[in-house]
């Protein structure tokens, strides 16, 4: 690999960390695509084209790859999957396998370069995860499959050592899980507007996205009708069966806790949502609590009463 080449690679790892570290797991747009600043040149971290590679790479290998996000009621133009042997799939640019994006994955591929993957939460929000590196190509499918390693394997030389095959499958998994949690906890607080559907706390990093069934759960799907924004306090109340919410959305509280004799957060922030109800709901009927699953998750409550 080029010196600059990787000299770049190595700087975009960089102010990904700093930007994660700024805005959480999940970065704007706008922040990808103006990128950072290399020696006097500009280095963008997207473009228009889900295969990326700025002008200052010499190699013809992309920086990154990027997945759109949903879009209510639109169709993706493309849909990444996970294949049988846990990894990633990547669709190719089009349908020609020479295509010159195509043709930088498989130079990536053949050189074990490590990319960035950006994968679309919501419109305008990616959360970024790298090292990702491509394993394998399948023309007659025309996709790519995709690995993804942990930061701290890679050397200044961006090589990595020879377990990789086994911790890549091993990180893939973890990468995938945490994708589908922070698409949630995303999803969910747009929904309720980042308030808190108990007590109206606005603060974003007070609030969860919490499962009304959990994700160990064969109904547990990490989608908004499975979801509820609440706080700290109150998500750990409702998953430790102190709270819980009638399918009809009237919240009780468990009668031990009732009954006992504290101080003013247990009265204020617990005891007194007793026989109210939920005070902020989405807008969209769609993304309502699902009463089928407020009424199993309700019933797991009565029990632990």
């Amino acid at each position: 690999m080029e010196d600059l080449d990787r000299q770049v690679r190595l700087a975009a790892f960089d102010f990904l960390r700093e930007q994660s570290e700024r805005y959480g797991d999940v970065l704007p747009r706008a922040v990808l695509a103006q990128g950072f600043v290399f020696g006097d040149v500009r280095v963008p971290l997207v473009g228009p084209q889900g295969i990326f590679k700025p002008a200052v790479l010499r190699s013809g290998i992309p920086l990154s790859i990027t997945t759109v996000p949903v879009v209510a009621g639109r169709a993706r133009p493309y849909e990444d999957e996970v294949g049988p042997d846990g990894l990633l799939r990547y669709r190719y640019r089009g349908v020609d396998p020479r295509h010159h994006e195509n043709e930088g994955l498989r130079r990536a591929m053949a050189t074990n370069t490590p990319l960035v993957y950006f994968h679309g939460i919501e419109r305008g929000h990616y959360l970024p995860q790298w090292p990702a590196f491509i394993v394998g190509d399948d023309p007659g499918a025309l996709t790519f499959t995709v690995a993804m390693d942990e930061p701290q394997a890679l050397r200044e030389d961006l090589t990595t050592d020879a377990v990789e095959g086994v911790r890549r499958l091993y990180v893939t998994r973890l990468a995938r899980h945490r994708l589908h949690q922070v698409a949630f906890r995303q999803r969910v607080l747009r929904a309720y507007r980042e308030t808190c559907a108990l007590c109206r706390l606005r603060h974003r990093e007070l609030l969860d996205a919490a499962h009304i069934l959990p994700d160990t759960h064969p109904r547990g799907e990490p989608v908004v009708p499975n979801g509820l924004a609440l706080c700290k306090l109150h998500h750990s109340a409702f998953d430790a069966n102190i709270i819980g919410v009638r399918p009809d959305l009237v919240v009780e509280v468990r009668d031990d806790v009732l009954r006992e004799v504290d101080g003013p957060m247990l009265e204020h922030g617990l005891q007194s949502m007793h026989g109210g109800r939920l005070l902020v709901l989405p807008r969209a009927a769609a993304e309502r609590p699902d009463p089928d699953l407020l009424a199993e998750r309700y019933e797991l409550f009565r029990a632990a009463g």
